[in-house]
């Protein structure tokens, strides 16, 4: 089975030299397949998708120019998804004894652990949800920033600040350590207005600040209050660069009709649904999953996240986007290429960041699984290799191996996971 324990990569393809202003060396990744069933080369240069051609099509030239290969035959090569709800001040702390320390350097140590973690499982870009004010004050914000920073090359981690009350007397306390974190580096604004007294007040202050900034809005909300919920999404409308709401497991439990007709006005405000199919998070309440395909069919933009990762709120979180992806195709109905896709195109656009496909002249941030295809990927996703800008950055390798008997010879044609020539 896998070593999942988060590490730098050390092998000499993930090596940062030569990625320098001029980006990344050129690689050839060789003899990928792609969903469509096409097997392909495709020739990475300067973080980005140079060429793609039939496979054995590019060799020759990147033998003249001595470009580096790798080697992808039995490997299925995707976008890299990306994680749209990430808890990075929290994460990992299931098993620390009492309260969660809000250290920084505990926290900066935790949050690096667990982006490293999320970025084995293909996760180059992530969102992390940060709260700000009460007793983090912003030390929890200023060490993600870091780990943030210590990360570059490897992955994009962004920061959501998220003040607990913005409204009345302790709202005021709130609303200055919302607006220093701006001013510190957070490029989202967010919070949970359903714990703040007056959630329609909580939610204003929030859209004023993003505003202000020009900053796009995440807010946490587990939607069970249809009425609320209407008026968020009305307020919210039209705002740019945009709105995500999440994880909105509370439309689960209403009546069909009025669900449907929440769904509608989600879609009408044009706000992106992060739901979490793995469970919940501690800044929303319950654990219901949203309901994807009614919402899906009003029209609303959902993209999926992975929430708690081994915090109290659960402690045994994989922060697996593939994972997401399995229980949206297996749990909810969604074919295995819609679900997919909520983890990664959906989840990148959400992110405000640009569309990845295996396309000549997209972003250089791919995922090679090993399957034969998507629905393959998703169900034993064991062995993968990700690049992030144009190069490898982290791989996992798993061998499964059987004790000889006749079932497992050579004659009886069964497949195999095992250790291929990449």
């Amino acid at each position: 089975m896998p070593d999942n324990r988060p590490q730098p990569p050390s092998h000499p393809w993930s090596s940062p030299s030569g990625s320098g202003p001029a980006g990344p060396p050129p690689l050839l990744l060789c003899g990928a397949r792609l969903t469509d069933g096409r097997t392909v080369d495709v020739r990475l240069g300067g973080g980005r998708i140079e060429a793609v051609g039939t496979a054995g099509s590019l060799v020759a030239d990147a033998t003249r120019a001595c470009v580096a290969r790798l080697d992808l035959t039995g490997y299925l090569l995707l976008p890299a998804p990306a994680e749209p709800h990430a808890h990075a001040d929290t994460a990992l702390s299931a098993d620390e004894p009492g309260p969660v320390s809000h250290d920084p350097q505990d926290v900066q140590r935790r949050a690096t652990e667990a982006a490293l973690l999320q970025l084995g499982h293909g996760a180059t870009a992530l969102r992390a949800h940060v709260r700000v004010g009460d007793m983090a004050g912003l030390g929890a914000l200023r060490a993600v920033l870091r780990a943030a920073r210590s990360l570059r090359g490897l992955a994009e981690l962004a920061t959501v600040a998220m003040p607990r009350v913005l409204t009345g007397a302790a709202g005021a306390d709130g609303l200055a350590v919302l607006r220093d974190a701006v001013k510190m580096g957070a490029s989202v604004v967010g919070g949970c207005p359903d714990l703040d007294p007056d959630p329609t007040g909580y939610v204003e202050a929030v859209l004023e600040t993003a505003s202000e900034h020009g900053l796009p809005v995440d807010l946490h909300t587990d939607a069970s209050d249809p009425a609320r919920l209407a008026r968020l999404a009305a307020m919210a409308g039209g705002l740019r660069p945009g709105v995500t709401l999440g994880p909105c497991g509370g439309l689960s439990a209403l009546p069909s009709d009025v669900a449907a007709r929440t769904a509608d006005r989600l879609a009408a405000a044009g706000v992106t649904v992060v739901c979490l199919p793995q469970g919940g998070c501690g800044a929303a309440d319950g654990r219901d999953a949203a309901p994807v395909r009614l919402l899906r069919a009003a029209g609303v933009r959902v993209a999926a996240g992975s929430g708690s990762l081994r915090d109290v709120s659960n402690p045994v979180g994989r922060g697996d986007p593939l994972e997401a992806a399995y229980l949206l195709a297996s749990c909810q109905g969604l074919s295995p290429e819609d679900a997919y896709a909520a983890v990664s195109t959906r989840a990148r656009a959400a992110m405000g960041l640009s569309e990845v496909r295996v396309e000549a002249g997209f972003p250089a941030d791919l995922l090679a699984v090993r399957g034969d295809g998507l629905p393959a990927a998703l169900s034993l996703a064991y062995s993968r290799i990700v690049v992030h800008g144009g190069r490898v950055v982290a791989r996992t390798s798993a061998v499964r191996e059987y004790r000889d008997s006749e079932a497992s010879g050579s004659g009886a044609g069964l497949p195999r996971q095992g250790r291929g020539p990449a």
